[in-house]
């Protein structure tokens, strides 16, 4: 049947797919709001809503919450990115119009109440102080401040220890009336659903929701890249080399996801094959691309101990040097045979596929059907793959690294070997 979209007189997008399969339904409310959209004096505040969703409306006590949705054997939650947040519930099919009217009350009715703050903002406090302790989180963390410097594109979801001990009940309000607005919102569910009745159980609750946010759109990102480096007394060294990907809507998004599997998507892969298996340089290499509205980010992660990083960076920086030499059709097609696999495999997930759909919604403003996506992947070809890895590593690098790294080459040296340079035929000496 596909998926099936209406517009509620508000500007609310609703969404269904149904999955003969299931007998379950996942759904949710998507907006197109998150840690970017924040001023300056809100850092944090998009997460500190996600921990506040399920505190207390006017209609149901905190516990109430819980007891309603877990009567039916139901869950709930909510999430927190860079570009959205998301309160998200499954439940039997039965049991939607209860699910559509928890997440409308929380959205609409909650109360932020003082005491209930205050516990929250404990609780992120702790959850910061363990990220910090948690080299592996905090890594990434560096890795996207120093790419993005003084943007909040870049920084950390969870805010500061300062910013989020100030923020109060009124300014909770505040936010969530200029950020949530329907003209940003998706609804959707996937499983055992019917989109008619479905329609109406959200008109029904958030048809009267206001139809636009006051706030602007954010500031257009800007890639700068750097270094970042904390010696740290540990065991082994957190290690993150990366390059300016591609944002969602550019023509080589996809040409990107197949080159990071390549690379280091799979035990198959280049990195893997080349510095653990062959070498035994780390316990864990992988490459990675994140795609954002306007912007986008290619990284490769190494986990290693110290008198391992003086020969594996120069491993992986030769690897990235040589990327686009000798793609053979072999590796691109196990690529794509990979991300053809994962979408269909999502697919079979209700919290998955709605997910998914929302995330379509909202960068594109329609659903994209898996033929036209892998109408994509197919147009895909060795030359062009051994194009973009040219153009993708000659731009400025990132590093960041945390643990025993005395050994890490300087910056400057690793940035002048990478390719685009009038060095780039060097060796990488440490």
């Amino acid at each position: 049947m596909g998926v099936e979209v209406s517009r509620l007189s508000n500007g609310l997008t609703v969404a269904t797919e149904t999955l003969p399969s299931m007998e379950s339904v996942a759904l949710g409310v998507w907006i197109k709001s998150g840690a970017r959209n924040e001023r300056d004096n809100e850092h944090g505040m998009a997460h500190l809503l996600e921990h506040m969703a399920f505190k207390g409306t006017s209609r149901r006590s905190a516990f109430q919450i819980a007891s309603d949705i877990e009567d039916v054997g139901g869950e709930i939650n909510a999430a927190t990115s860079v570009e959205t947040t998301s309160y998200y519930a499954r439940v039997l099919r039965d049991d939607v119009p209860l699910a559509v009217d928890i997440l409308s009350d929380i959205l609409t009715e909650s109360k932020f109440d003082p005491g209930e703050l205050e516990r929250e903002q404990n609780v992120i406090l702790q959850e910061i102080g363990a990220a910090h302790d948690t080299p592996d989180d905090i890594v990434f963390d560096k890795f996207t401040e120093t790419a993005y410097r003084h943007q909040t594109i870049g920084r950390s979801i969870l805010g500061t220890p300062e910013t989020v001990r100030s923020f109060t009940s009124a300014n909770v309000h505040d936010y969530i009336e200029r950020q949530y607005g329907a003209e940003r919102m998706v609804v959707v569910a996937a499983g055992d659903i019917k989109h008619d009745a479905f329609v109406r159980e959200v008109e029904k609750r958030l048809g009267s929701f206001r139809e636009k946010a006051e706030s602007a759109v954010p500031t257009y990102a800007q890639y700068v890249g750097g270094d970042f480096r904390e010696h740290r007394d540990l065991m082994d060294a957190q290690i993150i080399l990366g390059f300016e990907g591609r944002a969602y809507h550019v023509r080589d998004f996809y040409a990107s996801q197949v080159l990071s599997m390549i690379l280091g998507g799979g035990m198959s892969s280049r990195l893997f094959q080349e510095v653990r298996e062959k070498r035994g340089l780390c316990y864990s290499v992988y490459a990675f691309h994140w795609g954002f509205s306007d912007t986008g980010i290619f990284g490769v992660h190494s986990a290693t101990g110290q008198s391992d990083i003086a020969k594996l960076i120069p491993v992986i920086v030769s690897e990235l040097q040589n990327a686009g030499d000798g793609i053979t059709q072999e590796e691109l097609d196990r690529a794509r045979a990979q991300y053809r696999a994962g979408l269909i495999m999502s697919a079979e997930s209700c919290s998955s596929r709605a997910s998914q759909i929302a995330r379509q919604l909202l960068l594109f403003g329609r659903p994209i059907a898996r033929d036209e996506l892998m109408e994509r992947l197919s147009a895909l070809t060795v030359e062009r793959l051994s194009d973009l890895s040219g153009r993708l590593f000659s731009t400025t690098p990132t590093i960041a690294a945390v643990g025993p790294i005395a050994t890490l080459a300087p910056y400057e040296t690793i940035r002048d070997v990478l390719p685009g340079t009038d060095t780039s035929l060097r060796k990488l000496a440490v």
